[in-house]
């Protein structure tokens, strides 16, 4: 099967210009994923919404949330099963347009009970809940309509398959817009599962800028979380530092996009 033009595109920019593209499929197209690790497929349909949620930018999937599937590993998934004091790991994954971690991870642990969620938007639920059934996770994996910032009960009512607080919350490429930073921490204190074992992962692009991503880590130090690690993360190679928002100073949009930060949060005193 041919590459699409978008393909099209970002390979070439990416080898001519060494200028790293952001998403990696668009509105409408299929994507398929296969693990390094464990050889499992992932295949989705990138969703569409109404016109009046283009500003999501849902219609994609972004290339941390690629980065995160590659690297579940640090999720220490396996730790949380082996110390939990109950039956099942309870994990949500926020902003999940297509799915991609979150359905990757029900396929690679099925004792894990996973929703993915994202804006109340019908086409883009929709084709969230189909990825699902075609990828064979329904069991242990179930897609939930849920605005930031409302009544996080609407992810735990008991009409849910998986009515839970959540002891392990992820999100790729959600901290882009600093206008939203309250209600997405004001959505994670509402459904994060208060244990010392409870963590959060947040996976982010630079594309917006260094001070965005500062501007949610004051948020979320004075909401009551404590930041476990921070650290950059070299997109396409091995190269991890500490985090410096005082590189804002010395980068452009071409070097912001060989980075990612990876965020991982617990409650304050855990």
């Amino acid at each position: 099967m041919g590459l699409d033009p978008e393909d099209i595109l970002n390979s070439s920019l990416e080898i001519l210009y060494d200028y790293q593209p952001i998403t990696l499929a668009f509105t409408g197209s299929v994507f398929t994923y296969t693990s390094n690790s464990s050889a499992l497929t992932v295949t989705l349909h990138t969703p569409d919404t109404d016109a009046s949620n283009w500003s999501l930018h849902a219609s994609s999937i972004w290339a941390s949330s690629q980065y995160l599937a590659d690297h579940l590993e640090d999720l220490h998934l396996e730790y949380h099963i082996a110390n939990s004091q109950q039956q099942k790991i309870h994990l949500l994954e926020l902003g999940a347009g297509a799915g991609l971690p979150g359905i990757l991870i029900a396929k690679s642990y099925p004792d894990i009970l996973v929703t993915v969620s994202d804006y109340p938007d019908d086409q883009l639920i929709r084709t969230l809940s189909e990825n699902i059934e075609n990828n064979r996770v329904s069991f242990n994996c179930h897609a939930k309509a849920y605005a930031w910032g409302t009544d996080s009960s609407t992810l735990l009512q008991s009409s849910s398959p998986f009515p839970h607080l959540y002891d392990v919350i992820i999100s790729a490429d959600t901290l882009w817009n600093s206008d939203s930073h309250g209600i997405f921490v004001d959505s994670l204190k509402g459904t994060l599962r208060r244990a010392s074992s409870s963590r959060i992962h947040l996976i982010a692009g630079l594309h917006t800028g260094r001070y965005t991503l500062q501007s949610f880590l004051d948020a979320a130090l004075q909401s009551g979380f404590d930041i476990e690690s921070l650290e950059e993360r070299e997109r396409s190679g091995t190269r991890k530092r500490e985090w410096d928002v005082s590189r804002a100073e010395q980068e452009d949009d071409r070097e912001r996009r060989k980075w990612l930060l990876w965020i991982v949060l617990k409650w304050s005193g855990a």
